[in-house]
């Protein structure tokens, strides 16, 4: 019965418009392709699509990152959200940030991967958590805790944490 029901099926494959036939049945053996067929009957809902249009998306986002950069004294891109972290590093960076008592600005790189590309153009730095402080790109976790612990991250951030406690 399972022959006669895969011999069926290899028949309608075989017969259907599909130019990707020879994709689907090769050599005995099912493969598998995550291709999208460019087929006219394909329903818009599953076509690839830009969530901005071209053209002033990356100088946008772009302004987006040194908005953030210079409007807050300490800006952490990471996966997920101080209260919520998404991965080790990123909770790591925001428990070290969170000792001194600083207004922490944060995005989740994970919302929007053209942010996520910006802010690694913007730092020249090819992973997450990126810690900026006035302004300066600092480096991810294992550097600010690095900091952390010679002290060097006390003295960054000494006059933040004073102006914060002044407000």
């Amino acid at each position: 019965m399972a022959a006669a029901l895969s011999s069926r099926f290899l028949n309608t494959v075989r017969c259907s418009r599909l130019t990707s036939v020879s994709s689907v049945y090769q050599n005995g053996m099912m493969r598998y392709s995550s291709s999208v067929p460019s087929d006219s009957d394909t329903h818009d809902d599953f076509k690839p699509t830009q969530k901005v249009p071209p053209g002033g998306s990356t100088d946008s986002l772009k302004d987006l990152v040194e908005n953030d950069v210079k409007e807050n004294p300490v800006m952490l891109y990471m996966k997920g959200v101080p209260e919520a972290p998404q991965c080790g590093f990123s909770s790591l960076a925001v428990r070290v940030l969170q000792q001194y008592n600083v207004p922490i600005g944060a995005r989740n790189i994970l919302e929007d991967p053209e942010l996520k590309n910006a802010v690694k153009s913007f730092s020249h730095w090819p992973t997450f958590p990126q810690i900026f402080i006035k302004g300066e790109f600092i480096g991810g976790s294992d550097i600010i805790l690095n900091m952390h612990k010679e002290g060097e991250l006390e003295e960054k951030l000494k006059d933040v944490s004073a102006n914060h406690k002044s407000q």
